[in-house]
């Protein structure tokens, strides 16, 4: 009698079969394409570190999402870059800043659009930090209270120019509670939030801050964004927002925070969202160019990998392709 030999393989070898039973699946739905507007430009400008990616005037973001729903993408989240900055994010919360302006430009569009603004002051800062600066004797300070004031206007007026959800990313303690409660004041209670729960200080940023004109003029971010080397305290930020009312929470950066994404999706079971951030876009944009890597098939073994650890949401600057690409998979 031969011996019983297990063959897992029956269930791969044909590719109907293999479809069929596959346990993680990518749609085009679950991808947010982050956009970049600037008051600063009349054309779209590249943005050398991330190859494919631009800086867009607001003249041109109609067409832009226009492209872009007709590629399959359903969401984008809007970063702005102002014209001028200050000590107090004045343009955070213009009526007329760049991101209101391109909310309501987005709207007239293409109505059905899903907006995400990116909630933080570092763009409008003139020192670049994501809150209010102290100095004392030399030594500066971020102040939490006084930044959470800002970014609940910044919220609101988001709000108002015609934002679906609000995406606070700044890391300042009580923010999600303030940002709830100002937005129910002004009649938003609708409005849901989608916290940058578990933001991480990464090396993995530098790119974005090409992109957003967003680096600080001095010191760094640790006092305010986590150090990598935890996780127990990415689980506690994460209930903490959810306390205070965040309806959707995400993992930042992606690939060396699975196990981050895969905990707070276990522990919590919410909408969770990803970003795969501009240093993970701009390595594998570097190897692709230099022959090492086939980038349709690392871009979606790399968005699988983020669904199979628990991720809804994948905020990635592929966005645009990815519909394409599973179009063509199949």
């Amino acid at each position: 009698m031969l011996p019983l030999i297990k063959r897992p393989r029956r269930l791969r070898e044909n590719s109907v079969l293999r479809e069929m039973i596959s346990e993680t699946r990518l749609a085009a739905n679950q991808f947010i394409q982050p956009l970049f507007v600037s008051e600063n430009i009349s054309a779209r400008k590249p943005i050398v570190s991330m190859p494919g990616i631009f800086q867009l005037p607001l003249s041109e973001i109609e067409m832009e999402v226009m492209s872009l729903a007709k590629a399959g993408v359903c969401g984008v989240l809007l970063f702005g870059i102002p014209a001028g900055k200050d000590a107090g994010a004045t343009g955070a919360y213009a009526a007329d800043g760049i991101v209101q302006n391109a909310v309501r430009a987005i709207k007239k569009a293409v109505p059905e659009m899903f907006v995400i603004t990116d909630v933080c002051l570092c763009e409008y800062m003139s020192h670049g930090h994501c809150g209010i600066v102290h100095e004392d004797h030399g030594k500066f300070s971020v102040l939490n209270d006084a930044s959470v004031e800002i970014l609940a206007k910044v919220a609101v007026s988001h709000a108002r120019a015609g934002a679906d959800m609000i995406a606070p990313s700044d890391m300042m303690d009580g923010r999600i509670g303030a940002i709830r409660s100002a937005l129910d004041t002004a009649n938003f209670a609708h409005l849901p939030i989608m916290s940058y729960a578990a933001k991480f200080c990464s090396a993995m940023y530098g790119p974005f801050r090409e992109a957003a004109e967003s680096a600080p003029l001095f010191g760094d971010r640790r006092s305010y964004q986590m150090d990598p080397a935890n996780a127990l305290e990415a689980l506690r930020e994460t209930e903490l927002d959810i306390a205070e009312g965040a309806d959707i929470v995400m993992v930042k950066p992606g690939l060396p925070y699975l196990d981050i994404l895969w905990r707070v999706k276990e522990k919590f079971q919410l909408p969770t969202a990803v970003y795969n951030v501009s240093g993970e876009y701009a390595m594998v944009k570097a190897a692709v160019t230099n022959g090492w890597l086939d980038e349709r098939r690392v871009v979606l073994e790399t968005m699988t990998a983020f669904r199979r650890a628990g991720a809804d949401l994948i905020i990635t600057y592929w966005a645009a392709q990815i519909p394409s690409w599973l179009a063509e998979q199949k």
